[in-house]
């Protein structure tokens, strides 16, 4: 018996190895890169400075018609004060403050309304109209820093005898 046929595997070897690869080292960001972080900034400040414009416009809005609540309450105490003291002119004290009345509300100046609610021109960033206080006089708080003052403003207009004093305010987003 003969024995079996070894096969020989016979083994190429390459002569040529493949370089050797090493990872650089990254240092900074390619100018590309650079680029499109700037581009997504633009992007996203573009779309935000309208909304944060428009929001300053509402609170301009706001402010009106909180200084209008502020007013329409301030009245309606001072009128209940000066009818439990059975008074339609004079003075009512409400909180320490001396409120000047006229038919029993308040007068359309800084001793009446604007001492009844509280308001002051520097710490709450209105300008006030000198008013006076006769009936039918009007005193304007007008919001500052709206577009168009005159068109976002509290009006009130002192009442005549038996009557209610108008409160008002003309603000729209547009203007305010």
């Amino acid at each position: 018996m003969t024995p079996p046929k070894q096969r020989v595997i016979r083994h190429k070897i390459n002569r040529f190895p493949k370089e050797i690869v090493m990872p650089k080292l990254q240092k900074g960001f390619t100018m590309i890169e650079l680029v499109m972080v700037i581009v997504i900034l633009g992007i996203l400040a573009a779309v935000a400075l309208p909304r944060f414009y428009d929001l300053q416009k509402d609170a301009r809005l706001s402010k009106g018609q909180a200084l209008l609540g502020s007013v329409r309450s301030a009245s309606a105490i001072t009128h209940s004060a000066a009818l439990v003291q059975n008074l339609t002119g004079g003075t009512v004290a409400m909180e320490g403050v001396n409120i000047t009345l006229i038919n029993a509300y308040p007068t359309a100046n800084a001793a009446g309304i604007i001492a009844a609610a509280n308001i002051t021109a520097a710490t709450d960033a209105v300008t006030i109209s000198a008013g006076g206080a006769a009936a039918g006089s009007v005193i304007t708080v007008q919001v500052t820093g709206a577009t168009n003052p005159a068109l976002c403003q509290v009006s009130y207009t002192a009442p005549a005898a038996g009557a209610a004093p108008a409160i008002t305010f003309n603000g729209t987003r547009a203007n305010c």
